[in-house]
């Protein structure tokens, strides 16, 4: 059976402190703009959108059948009749008053004639050769009718400002009559990679690297990951390891952008500039959080030219006028990654206005992460730590977990073999068939 050791005190941040102190920091961007319906796929809605008109705007079919008189329907099954068929009703068309009698051909989306208040479907109705139709049942008053408004009521809010907007979403904005969608500005993020031994695939040859050089893994990921969340990228490259180059990389990014993303740099060695970079240029907190992968992580700001003083370290960092907001991934790219999903995607969601509830941040834990599933460990993992971990894992044919075999921050297979990872607290082993939390990597990259 798993246990759970009381954890050692760590001075480590927890994830939950981590995040608050982040999202305590962001607003959402303020402004909005028209977005035609068609090309508004995963924008945030910047306004309420309430229905102009009751829908359906009418009773209507919700079948191809016959518009009936159940009380008449009654009344000819039991005498042995069959109904004339007085009126053709198509979708689009309205019929007249059904006469006394009778009953209308009526198609799914056709408007019900006045007189009528059920509908048989055609599968269920006998029509004879002089044109009449017999009835073998009869129907329920109200069968196969769509109700006016039963769908939305004219004044409805329908779409809350902060919904993430997808493809039901935009049938639903569509199905008001709505072209043109009010949705708040896209996040504008500037990335970019340090670091002199970082190689771009297809720059030089697996065969003719240069010894200590490594294809850099990250800008890709990463670039991906802030796309799939809605964000306008900016790729800025890979900055070399020099002060000056690193402060003009901050200071051209800060100008045009709501949040620089950045991996590696950010730590005391005399080759990591940007930690003194972003310090020269606004304030910079660097925070050990008690997670595995991804200990270490940065969040600060940088001022924009002649709007913040960088010396004052009072102000809320990236959302006061003139500031953007800045944050150091590890390196790592296991570390990268991870520590991408659990921090920097719901500060995304905060600066994008996404409503708690809404889209990819439905009903978010306190440590920002979308709920998990109980499902069996079919492993073993004896080796208690003091951080909170997660591990790469995925779903398995008998509806348990299995578990990559190599948990290094550095083993980028296990990112790309899982499909999702499990949630330990710190201080738990797990042995074979125990329940553990699963979060699956399709909630954290919707």
């Amino acid at each position: 059976m798993s246990h759970t050791e009381a954890p050692r005190r760590t001075g480590l941040m927890s994830l939950e402190d981590a995040l608050a102190q982040l999202l305590g920091a962001a607003q959402p961007l303020a402004g909005q703009e028209s977005v035609a319906t068609l090309e508004a796929d995963g924008r945030v809605l910047a306004q309420d959108i309430r229905s102009g008109l009751d829908v359906p705007g009418f009773d209507n079919s919700s079948m191809d059948g016959y518009a009936v008189n159940s009380a008449e329907v009654a009344a000819a099954i039991a005498a042995g009749q069959a109904l004339a068929v007085s009126q053709r009703i198509p979708a689009g068309h309205f019929g007249l008053v059904l006469q006394p009698g009778s009953v209308a051909r009526i198609f799914t989306g056709a408007p019900l004639p006045a007189g009528a208040d059920a509908v048989v479907m055609q599968e269920e109705a006998e029509p004879q050769a002089d044109g009449s139709v017999r009835f073998q049942q009869a129907p329920a008053v109200g069968q196969f009718i769509r109700r006016r408004g039963e769908d939305m009521r004219q004044g409805d809010t329908v779409l809350p400002a902060g919904t993430r907007l997808g493809p039901a979403e935009l049938g639903l904005a569509a199905s008001l009559g709505l072209a043109a969608l009010p949705v708040r500005p896209r996040v504008r993020v500037a990335l970019f990679s340090t670091g002199d031994e970082l190689v771009m695939p297809g720059e030089v040859a697996p065969e003719d690297m240069a010894p200590g050089a490594i294809y850099n893994s990250n800008r890709y990921f990463l670039s991906v990951l802030l796309r799939r969340l809605g964000c306008e990228v900016s790729d800025l490259g890979i900055v070399p390891d020099r002060r000056e180059a690193t402060l003009e990389a901050l200071r051209a990014a800060a100008e045009a952008h709501d949040l620089i993303v950045t991996s590696g740099g950010v730590s005391v060695g005399e080759e990591d500039h940007v930690k003194p970079a972003v310090q020269q240029l606004g304030g910079l907190d660097l925070w050990q959080i008690a997670i595995k992968p991804g200990k270490p992580f940065a969040h600060g700001w940088i001022a924009r030219s002649g709007q913040a003083d960088p010396s004052d370290q009072t102000g809320d960092p990236g959302d006061a006028a003139g500031r953007c907001h800045f944050v150091g991934l590890p390196g790592n790219p296991v570390s990268s990654f991870v520590t991408f999903l659990l921090l920097v995607r719901p500060l995304l969601l905060r600066l994008q206005g996404i409503s708690a509830g809404q889209g990819v941040q439905a009903q978010p834990g306190a440590d920002g992460l979308p709920p998990g599933l109980a499902l069996p460990a079919h492993f073993d993992w004896p080796r208690a730590d003091r951080r909170r971990e997660f591990l790469r894992a995925r779903r398995n044919a008998a509806g348990g977990l299995d578990l990559f075999p190599n948990q290094s921050s550095g083993v980028l297979t296990s990112v790309a073999w899982c499909d999702g990872l499990v949630d330990l607290p710190a201080g738990r082993t797990v042995a074979r068939g125990d329940s553990v939390n699963f979060i699956s990597l399709a909630a954290l990259l919707g």
